[in-house]
C-alpha cells in the first residue's frame, strides 16, 4: 500500500493547490450561509473527487493497466496525452495571466458565488472538483498511477482515500481558519482571497507545467 500511496501524493497536493476553489471557500465562508455553505461545499469536493477518482481507477483496473508488474502500454500512452493536455492549459492560463499594473478582478463564476445558498454551493464543488480541467486531469493520473502498481483492492482503495484527503486540504483550509480564529478571521481570508485572485492563473500554469513533465517523466522510464 505505501507504494501506491506513494505514487498519490504529488497528485493530491496538486489538486489541493486549486486557487479557485480557495476563493470559492472563501466566499462561501462570509456569505450569509457561512459555514454551513462552506462545510457542505468542502464535503461535496470531496466526494466528487472520490467519486471521479473511483471511476478512472476501475475503469484502469478493468482496462488492465498493470503488466507484469509494470503499466501496460496504453497507459504510457494515457500519461503522454494527459501531460500535453497538462502543457496546452499551462500555456492557456498563463497567457490569460494579470499582467503587473492591472487590477484584480474576480471573474464572473467568482463573482457569482457571493449569496449562493447551501443547495448552490453543492454544484459549484462539483463543478470546480470534476469539471476544471487541471483537477480532472490529475484525478485521472493519480488513479492511472494506482492501478499500474498491480496492488491489491484494499491498498488501491488506501490511496484513493489519502488522494482525496491531500487535495482536500486547501479548500477546507477558510473553513478551518474561520473555527479557529473566528472573527478575526475577516481580514485573513480576505487578504487570502486577494492573493488568490491575483495568481491564479499562474499558480494553475505552473502546477500544470511540474505535473506534464512528472508525468512525461513516468512514460519514459516506463
Amino acid at each position: 500500500m505505501s507504494e501506491a500511496v506513494g505514487e498519490v501524493l504529488a497528485f493530491g497536493i496538486g489538486v489541493a493547490l486549486s486557487p479557485a476553489a480557495v476563493i470559492a471557500a472563501v466566499l462561501l465562508v462570509i456569505g450569509p450561509d457561512g459555514r454551513a455553505s462552506a462545510g457542505l461545499f468542502v464535503v461535496t469536493w470531496a466526494l466528487s473527487l472520490a467519486v471521479v477518482g473511483a471511476t478512472a481507477l476501475l475503469l484502469a483496473d478493468g482496462a488492465g493497466a498493470s503488466d507484469a508488474g509494470g503499466p501496460a502500454d496504453w497507459v504510457v500512452v494515457v500519461q503522454v496525452v494527459l501531460a500535453l493536455l497538462l502543457v496546452v492549459l499551462a500555456v492557456s492560463q498563463w497567457r490569460g495571466r494579470l499582467r503587473d499594473g492591472v487590477a484584480s478582478e474576480m471573474p464572473l463564476w467568482m463573482r457569482k458565488v457571493d449569496g449562493l445558498t447551501a443547495r448552490q454551493a453543492v454544484g459549484m464543488a462539483i463543478f470546480l472538483a470534476s469539471g476544471k480541467p487541471k483537477n480532472l486531469l490529475l484525478t485521472v493520473g493519480a488513479a492511472v498511477a494506482i492501478a499500474e502498481l498491480g496492488a491489491s483492492a484494499g491498498a488501491q482503495a488506501g490511496a484513493l482515500a489519502v488522494f482525496v484527503l491531500l487535495g482536500t486540504l486547501a479548500p477546507a483550509a477558510p473553513l478551518a481558519m474561520s473555527l479557529l480564529l473566528r472573527n478575526r478571521s475577516a481580514a485573513v481570508l480576505g487578504g487570502l482571497r486577494e492573493w488568490m485572485v491575483r495568481e491564479n492563473a499562474t499558480i494553475v500554469a505552473v502546477l500544470c507545467l511540474v505535473f506534464a513533465a512528472k508525468l512525461l517523466g513516468d512514460a519514459l522510464s516506463a
